[in-house]
């Protein structure tokens, strides 16, 4: 019988390794929102809440959102054995896709087609961040204070273009001194 956690099935250390090698096959370019897919509404290994709470920890932290977030899942669910499998899987193929890819650019670079195919990634890549987005925002359109918060980000970072460790530094005590408030 498989091991459960909360109604959930608990992904072995294989699943893991499976799971995230798939995001690192299919999320070239853009992970995170095909990350939020298959943990929240595919595979049900987190809500939409754990997985905003523990994205917003990866983010705080030093390093790439998506590799912090594979090394925290593949943590909660099974140790140090997790962690190494689910961001070795995670980074297998995307380090095979970029050193072929370098390839073809370096022989190719100067081919307008080949400069066409790469804008047209960055404009799906776009895409893709704009949509998940605004997956993330649902489990907040009950939560008043977790939209001021996150509006007030989105200024500071996006219209004042404050770096986001100054805004993170003093957005998460307030929004940790809020929540304590409002829970007390």
């Amino acid at each position: 019988m498989a091991e459960r956690r909360g109604g959930a099935e608990v992904p072995s250390v294989w699943a893991l390794f499976l799971g995230f090698l798939g995001l690192g096959l299919i999320g070239f370019g853009g992970v995170l929102p095909l990350a939020r897919r298959m943990l929240v509404e595919q595979r049900r290994w987190m809500t939409a809440e754990a997985f905003i709470e523990t994205l917003g920890l990866c983010q705080f932290l030093p390093g790439g959102n998506i590799i912090n977030l594979s090394v925290a899942v593949g943590l909660e669910f099974r140790g140090a054995a997790g962690a190494v499998a689910a961001l070795t899987g995670l980074m297998a193929a995307p380090t095979a896709i970029v050193i072929g890819l370098g390839v073809f650019f370096e022989r190719f670079r100067d081919d307008p087609h080949v400069q066409h195919l790469f804008a047209g990634l960055a404009a799906a890549s776009a895409g893709l961040l704009v949509t998940t987005a605004l997956k993330m925002l649902a489990p907040l359109r009950t939560r008043f204070f977790g939209l001021v918060i996150t509006g007030l980000c989105f200024a500071a970072v996006g219209w004042l273009r404050v770096p986001l460790l100054p805004t993170m530094l003093v957005l998460a005590p307030l929004s940790i001194a809020i929540t304590w408030w409002r829970t007390a």
